[in-house]
């Protein structure tokens, strides 16, 4: 009869095969109440899962992270039995879990209304108050497309139609309402309490454009009313910090239908990028790269030896001239191996690092833009290190720290770092496979950095290590990533001469610290709500005169401080001093030197920042002393 053991190592025997729910109710009926699910030797399993033998048993709650992942998958089942008692002719497609919630897709001709949402979330709290039991059922395949069939669910027969195997398929159901689902799922209804529906979109059948328009629901799922409220707060300051927004607000850029995916910097906007540009730029230079740039379009048949044609080629713009086929590079690592391979390189050579603002253009769908954060041109502060497998560790490890430093400037600590290993299907050999993980791996060891270990989702060429950015409201972004290539060197033709007189394949490092360019602008505006750090400040500092008295003492001021390199505006309009002031604190300008009769007297400017602080008043070289050094802190300080 079983023996169950628990995570603490302690055991307990029961005389009969038990379920999870009840082995859960002999421990204490506090953990029965909050049981939504269970890890059976591995696996997760529904609560009334039953264990008949031997077996690892762990009790999932709300606070396991499988555990909200259920909540989130059990309420997209609940919002669309809500949908379907409301709207009896909308036929259900598929309803994943993602980030920080779920989303169901309907096929429904007229369309659901925001205020839609409203009567659909409250039919949802009703189903919730009714407590019904979630139940688990398996019917064979042809019987599954049959039953979903007879009642009209065109879309759920067809999603079974095309799954591999011809396994049973299990099915889900809670008062007289049934999909589809491998869960687990919670034990009731009653387990979905705190849940909001966010939007309404569109979305294609299977992605594919060419096939019908969708409705898309989204909602979100909490374990607790605590944690939906926290979630909801923070979507209200996303959405002020909306980088679409203030980036209008501050006249930094925008996006017009002739370009679609495509970016109109404004002035203010490109002081951003080419302080960001130049700055990285500046780090690279003192870490050891050379900067080249390559060609923009390029024959067709480089990307097809590179493999690229084969991956990416719907992702890729093409072009024709003089019965010639050409890309439009989507990325810049096969040109760098082409700039590698004019002259022949020894190992006294490497490691060689090259880098490069590689202006890139992917067809992304125009469902999928999304202000700077998803374009289809973009720059990438990219790079591209030739090696030797011996220098693999050492450069990683200096890669990491650059990587560090840099984040911190741009006022960013919080960095998560995931390792991914070889997949099931590579390329190479398993010694060259050990040699690179254990590299990667040394390299996060000398930087003293935790990590979590992502197995089998390694590139089939290397392992990887990616790099993610918690910022000020909480949110994640992956922007570096660190990846190791063994394959397109030896496929473009790469070598260098060992110490033994060999030819061999050097190995190649891709990383990258920001990613690209626009979508990092996008999350710094983001993080910072538009209030950039002075060393990112379009204007540093405005000097505002209060009568046309001070006017040529403004001037002088404005000129002084451009002299040196800060960038200054100068507003000697006829307006209130207040008036003025307010203007610009909504501009962001971290400094505000105000010039009256006193200070053309006195030789000093009444210095505010765009805080409200006073900082009373200063001498030039005083303020520029000040405002030197604020911009010299970076990222690692707000004002």
């Amino acid at each position: 009869m079983p023996a169950i053991t628990l995570p603490d190592g302690s055991q307990r025997n029961y005389d009969a095969p038990i379920s999870v729910m009840d082995v859960a109710a002999d421990i204490g009926p506090g953990l029965a109440k909050a049981t939504l699910a269970g890890e059976v030797d591995g696996q997760l399993v529904d609560a009334a899962f039953t264990i008949d033998g031997d077996a690892s048993l762990r009790i999932i709650t709300a606070r396991d992270a499988e555990g909200l992942e259920i909540i989130r998958h059990s309420t997209a089942h609940l919002l669309a039995q809500a949908v379907q008692r409301l709207f009896p002719d909308a036929q259900v497609t598929i309803g994943p879990v993602i980030e920080d919630g779920f989303y169901y897709d309907f096929a429904y001709e007229p369309g659901f209304s925001p205020e839609d949402l409203e009567k659909i979330e409250a039919e949802m709290q009703k189903i919730v108050s009714e407590v019904l039991p979630v139940q688990r059922s398996v019917k064979g395949r042809e019987q599954a497309v049959s039953f979903f069939r007879d009642m009209g669910e065109e879309y759920k027969a067809k999603i079974i139609e095309d799954i591999p195997g011809d396994e049973e398929l299990s099915l889900y159901g809670q008062g007289g309402w049934i999909d589809l689902c491998r869960g687990p799922h919670v034990p009731n209804t009653a387990h979905l309490g705190s849940f909001k529906l966010t939007k309404l979109a569109g979305a294609y059948w299977r992605g594919n454009s060419d096939n019908e328009m969708l409705q898309r629901i989204y909602g979100t799922a909490w374990a607790n009313k605590k944690d939906l409220k926290a979630y909801l707060r923070r979507l209200e300051e996303a959405e002020k910090r909306d980088h679409r927004k203030v980036g209008k607000q501050l006249d930094l850029f925008h996006f017009q239908e002739e370009a679609p995916g495509l970016v109109f910097w404004h002035d203010h906007g490109w002081k951003i990028y080419v302080e960001v540009q130049n700055y990285i730029r500046q780090r690279l230079r003192g870490a050891g790269y050379q900067e080249v740039n390559t060609p923009q379009i390029v024959d067709l048949s480089l990307w097809e030896r590179s493999g690229h044609a084969d991956k990416y080629l719907e992702n890729m713009f093409l072009t024709d001239s003089e019965n010639r086929n050409y890309a439009i590079k989507p990325m810049n690592c096969p040109c760098h191996v082409q700039v590698y391979n004019q002259g022949l390189h020894s190992y006294r050579d490497l490691p060689l690092r090259m880098a490069e603002f590689g202006s890139c253009h992917r067809n992304e769908a125009s469902g999928a833009l999304h202000g700077l954060m998803r374009v289809r041109g973009f720059t990438q502060d990219d790079a591209h290190i030739f090696c030797t497998p011996e220098q693999i560790q050492s450069e990683a490890t200096a890669f990491i720290e650059l990587l560090y430093s840099v984040y911190k400037d741009f006022g960013f600590e919080d960095v998560m770092i995931e390792l991914s290993t070889r997949p099931e299907r590579r390329i190479g050999d398993d010694a060259l496979w050990d040699q690179a993980e254990q590299a990667l791996a040394e390299a996060l060891a000398a930087a003293d950095i935790e990590y979590q270990l992502n197995p089998g989702d390694g590139a089939f060429y290397g392992p990887k290590i990616d790099f993610s950015l918690r910022d000020t409201i909480g949110r994640v972004w992956q922007c570096g990533t660190l990846q190791l290539d063994f394959n397109m060197p030896q496929r473009l033709g790469a070598h260098y001469i060992a110490e033994d007189s060999s030819k061999q394949t050097p190995v190649m490092l891709h990383r990258a610290i920001l990613g690209s360019l626009e979508r990092f602008i996008g999350i710094l505006i983001e993080n910072y709500g538009g209030w950039m750090p002075p060393w990112l400040a379009p204007v540093q500092a405005v000097v505002l005169n209060i009568t046309d008295r001070q006017d040529e003492r403004g001037r002088e001021i404005a000129q002084f401080l451009e002299n040196q390199g800060f960038r200054v505006d100068l507003d000697l309009r006829n307006e209130k001093i207040g008036f003025k002031i307010r203007e610009h604190t909504l501009r962001r300008v971290p400094y505000l030197l105000v010039v009256g009769d006193r200070e053309v007297e006195e030789g000093t400017v009444a210095v505010r920042s765009r805080e409200g602080e006073n900082l009373g008043s200063m001498s030039l070289d005083a303020f520029s002393e000040l405002l030197a050094e604020r911009v010299g802190l970076r990222g690692q300080t707000v004002s």
